[in-house]
């Protein structure tokens, strides 16, 4: 077992009860030695559980307050930024929620796998099993497509609060906006936008009481996290349809005024072409500065980006020009064939975001820390 004498164990509590001794007792006894408790706005009546544990334990618990309820977010954030400046030889946290469903030993593993990697270990539920309520598995399942097709990151537990964090990516989640459960949800996409490492440990699936005990609001919490994960295919969609106004004014314009010069394919490619021309410089400006705020050096997230919508604007052409053979519509009706352009053209686009995200616009951990 490695020493875990240099990790902090980060315990965040709103109105405890008696699960929260529990809570601390089991961490002690697989060899925990620094907890930083943090009371975020308890009930008077509830104070009296960290005082207890704070009395029993003086040289391990380090009680943190918050006179009112500020959210989890706030809390992990205020005992980050601690850490960082009392704990000078610190190898890093582990995040603990304080309603006894995390066991000690997956904790502890967490910490071991952190220290043996120097990567962030998240402690990973199964939701496959029977005993996981309704509304916790439908929510993971949810949340982890959401985050794969719109994120680009593979997670099997998007909610896990069970998190060994090592001191060199502290100073970065610190300092990212949220205060409450959307925090977490931040925390991972500040882990996919600077590149920061992280591995999956498998850990017991608790749910005690069908999670009854936890302070998540579902649909003011779950909207906050929403947003946050779609709020780049949300910008992507409003630079798509600027882009594919002009995109599609220019192919009407070049079809009509290169209608009585070519015919067939030719028509269609030659106002493909110089549509997408225009509209292609839009988009890449847009999508850079705007949707994924990228640091990736412009010729580099051009060559890239072209790389991408030369075979995309050939797929677009021909894709086109097949509905119209298909179909059977003359080179005259112009707006019967600038319709399914358009068709065509929203089909692909969800492709080609998922793409950019990954690839064109994607800065690795060291440009960003040029930034």
């Amino acid at each position: 077992m490695k020493d875990l004498s240099k990790i902090s164990v980060v315990l965040p509590s709103l109105d405890p009860d008696e699960k929260l001794h529990a809570v601390i007792e089991g961490l002690l006894e697989y060899g925990f030695t620094d907890i930083i408790l943090v009371n975020d706005g308890s009930k008077p009546e509830n104070l009296h559980y960290f005082e207890a544990e704070a009395t029993a334990h003086p040289d391990i618990i380090h009680l943190l307050h918050h006179e009112v309820n500020k959210g989890k977010g706030a809390a992990l954030k205020n005992a980050f930024r601690y850490f960082l400046a009392n704990r000078p030889d610190g190898f890093g946290v582990v995040t603990v929620d304080g309603d006894n469903q995390h066991h000690p030993e997956d904790t502890r593993r967490c910490c071991e796998k952190m220290l043996e990697t120097g990567h962030i270990a998240l402690g990973c539920r199964d939701f496959t099993l029977d005993h996981v309520p309704a509304r916790s598995r439908f929510g993971n399942q949810t949340t982890s497509a959401i985050f794969k097709v719109f994120v680009g990151m593979t997670l099997s537990d998007t909610q896990t609060g069970l998190r060994a964090i090592p001191r060199a990516d502290l100073e970065v989640l610190s300092s990212i906006k949220g205060e409450r459960f959307e925090y977490e949800t931040n925390m991972l996409l500040a882990m996919k936008d600077n590149g920061i490492k992280f591995d999956e440990v498998k850990i017991r699936t608790v749910y005690i009481e069908e999670n009854k005990s936890s302070h998540f609001r579902p649909i003011q919490d779950s909207w906050k996290i929403y947003k946050l994960i779609l709020a780049h295919f949300f910008r992507y969609t409003l630079s798509s349809l600027a882009s594919a106004v002009v995109d599609t004014s220019a192919y009407s314009l070049l079809s009509w005024l290169l209608s009585g010069i070519l015919t067939g394919f030719g028509l269609t490619a030659a106002a493909g072409i110089g549509a997408r021309a225009i509209s292609s410089l839009l988009n890449f400006f847009l999508n850079k500065k705007l949707v994924f705020e990228s640091t990736v050096s412009t010729s580099r997230a051009m060559a890239r980006y072209y790389m991408l919508a030369i075979p995309q604007m050939a797929a677009q052409v021909l894709l086109t020009q097949g509905v119209y053979a298909l179909l059977g519509i003359p080179d005259t009706a112009t707006g019967l064939r600038t319709l399914l352009y358009a068709v065509v053209m929203t089909a692909l686009y969800i492709i080609s975001f998922m793409i950019q995200q990954r690839w064109v616009f994607a800065a690795t951990k060291q440009e960003k820390e040029k930034v």
